[in-house]
């Protein structure tokens, strides 16, 4: 079925679109001498967004868009949902045989249509008003909204090219916003190594003793209600944006589960960073693959996550060589960064005294998560079978649960055991064998003995 505001950002942008074609094919007449019903683009009169219910609209109306920060918009679009639009720049120079310089612009390895440039802006929004080229810079300047907010910025070009030369680009972010209406949520890749945390279960699911769940409602509290404790009660001066909390205890015991359940329960999309994919031997590149990380979800309002924490976060040592000093250099980066960042940052280890110093003691929180004592193992083994198996008679869950000291996450693993054996078995029926062969396998990766 299609979506609603597909069809609403469709609708807006093909008036849009039009407005752009005729500003375009009026600068080319205007530029070129040619005769034109309008002496300044200016004089063309854009599509009203006033009460439009896209999201498109609903986004110019919000910032405002200005009539030039519009079209800069239009241009940037234009590659990747009408292409043809910027036919027009192909015009070549009869003198020289080839393209207009002051038209700027690339062509793409793989898309053969134009890919418009702050040179291209420059010259479709000003002409030749020296002036007013010099003012559009203003646009591009990393103050604007467009820089801060993540909607569009000029890619960097090379160090010795004129600093407009950079191709127009639009985040992924808006690019979605723009087209299907749908929120923007990046495939795991070298530049993005993380991945969505989603979950099946709810709250109840959790088993945690009173006090941790209000801690945990607290960091709720906060993502719901930061916006009214910084600004409506004029605090922000004093209370920095952002949350950090760190989660520490063994594992298996709901970090990760608890991390996904808040932002379930609040909306944001969870991101588990793949520490595997940051953390680099070689000089700078950590630093640069976590500011891949924090740089595109800078405006997201997104909750990171880093799981085994210390791979990263860990103690700073005394210098000995320049290998220390660089590993020194590298936390004093990812303390910057996270207490810059403005959304939610949780830290998860299995070991907290790995942590250094400097990292705990800005977070406000640290999280116990302890191992189930008995009652709460008992609770995690009755909710872990469904109706659908059948327990061996000999099963009994309150001894089971009083005898053996398992994580919630070490009662899944002897879940999955049990299950397959009951399924090798083409039998539906959990047995006590398989109960205890499960835990004994628990116990032995600990170093333990049943």
């Amino acid at each position: 079925m299609e979506k609603i505001q597909l069809t609403l950002n469709a609708k807006t942008l093909e008036g849009e679109f039009n407005w752009l074609t005729q500003v375009i094919h009026t600068r080319f007449k205007l530029y070129f001498g040619q005769e034109s019903e309008f002496s300044d683009i200016r004089e063309i009169e854009p599509p009203s967004l006033t009460g439009d219910p896209s999201l498109y609209a609903r986004i110019a109306c919000h910032y405002p868009f200005s009539v030039e920060e519009r079209l800069m918009v239009l241009l940037t679009l234009a590659p990747h949902i009408q292409p043809q639009a910027l036919d027009l720049f192909f015009t070549k120079n009869s003198i020289y045989d080839r393209g207009y310089t002051e038209f700027g612009g690339l062509v793409g390895q793989n898309h053969s249509g134009f890919l418009p440039t702050g040179e291209t802006a420059q010259f479709l929004i000003a002409g030749n008003d020296l002036q007013y080229r010099m003012q559009l810079t203003a646009l591009f300047d990393e103050q604007h909204f467009f820089f801060r907010h993540n909607i569009l910025r000029l890619a960097s070009g090379k160090s010795e090219e004129p600093f407009l030369s950079g191709a127009l680009t639009l985040s992924a972010e808006y690019l979605a916003y723009f087209t299907t209406g749908d929120d923007y949520h990046p495939n795991y890749s070298t530049n993005f190594p993380a991945k969505r945390l989603t979950t099946e279960l709810d709250w109840p699911d959790l088993i945690l003793d009173a006090h941790i769940l209000e801690e945990i409602e607290e960091i709720i509290a906060w993502i719901r209600h930061n916006d009214k404790i910084r600004n409506e009660w004029e605090l922000g001066s004093r209370i920095k944006p952002g949350y950090r909390s760190l989660f520490y205890g063994p594992p298996g015991t709901g970090k990760t589960l608890t991390a996904s359940l808040m932002g379930k329960t609040t909306g944001l999309s969870v991101y588990r960073i793949d520490l595997s994919q940051v953390v680099s031997k070689y000089i700078g590149e950590t630093e640069k693959n976590l500011a891949n990380v924090f740089d595109q979800a800078e405006n997201k309002n997104w909750i990171l996550f880093f799981d085994e924490a210390d791979a990263l976060f860990g103690k700073r040592t005394s210098t000995k060589d320049a290998k220390d000093r660089y590993a020194n250099q590298e936390i004093a980066y990812l303390l910057q960064r996270i207490e810059d960042f403005p959304g939610v940052v949780i830290l998860a280890t299995n070991m907290k005294d790995n942590i250094d110093d400097a990292f705990a003691r800005r977070f406000q929180s640290m999280i116990y998560f302890p191992v189930p004592d008995a009652e709460q193992r008992y609770l995690l083994w009755k909710m872990a079978f469904s109706d659908k198996l059948a327990l061996d008679s000999r099963i009994d869950l309150h001894q089971i649960a009083e005898k053996y000291e398992l994580s919630g996450g070490g009662i899944i693993n002897v879940l999955r055991y049990a299950a397959i054996a009951a399924v090798r078995r083409d039998s539906n029926s959990i047995l006590l064998q398989d109960l205890l062969q499960g835990i004994r396998r628990e116990f032995r990766k600990e170093g333990k003995t049943v």
